[in-house]
């Protein structure tokens, strides 16, 4: 993991992934979104968290992107392809990855940040341990968190698990 300053072009798909992790909020989900960016630089796809309306553990945003470019991209475009995602990935979700052999993750928010915010509010821990993804996936590139994020990102979940809306900061 590194923590470069993300270029501009970096910067909106990231702000994308956090617009998209507002909209899970307004839904009632856990507030997650990425955008899956082909080498080019375009939008191939994105999506948000789906966990509570959908009533499925795995509707991950980063694990729907995993499944849609193994279903749709050749080998070299995975490989060439970046994540970009409001949170690090869940172990689940960088097991997809590792498996669809898609390329660079650019996070906002670090496991580490998220499980601080959610001990301090009281969560109770995930089934599954907390762990970065390069323990999941060794060698994968990966590059976060974003500090100009995180209080917009801390604010968004602080809204989920207080019933708020997170119009305060984010």
């Amino acid at each position: 993991m590194t923590h470069a300053e993300p270029t501009p072009d970096e910067m909106r798909h990231l702000e994308r992934a956090v617009e998209l992790a507002r909209e899970a909020l307004d839904a009632g989900d856990e507030p997650f979104g990425s955008v899956l960016v082909g080498a080019d630089g375009r939008v191939l796809a994105e999506d948000r968290n789906r966990v509570r309306t959908e009533q499925d553990r795995t509707r991950h945003p980063e694990f729907a992107l995993a499944r849609w470019a193994a279903g749709r991209l050749g080998p070299e475009e995975r490989a060439a392809a970046t994540v970009f995602t409001s949170g690090e990935h869940c172990p689940m979700c960088a097991a997809a990855h590792g498996w669809a052999g898609l390329g660079r993750i650019v996070y906002a928010h670090s496991t580490e940040q998220l499980t601080r915010w959610l001990d301090a509010l009281g969560v109770p821990p995930s089934p599954v341990r907390p762990l970065p993804v390069q323990e999941v996936v060794p060698g994968l590139p990966v590059e976060g968190p974003v500090p100009a994020l995180a209080d917009r990102l801390h604010a968004l979940h602080r809204a989920h698990h207080r019933g708020g809306d997170g119009a305060d900061r984010a």
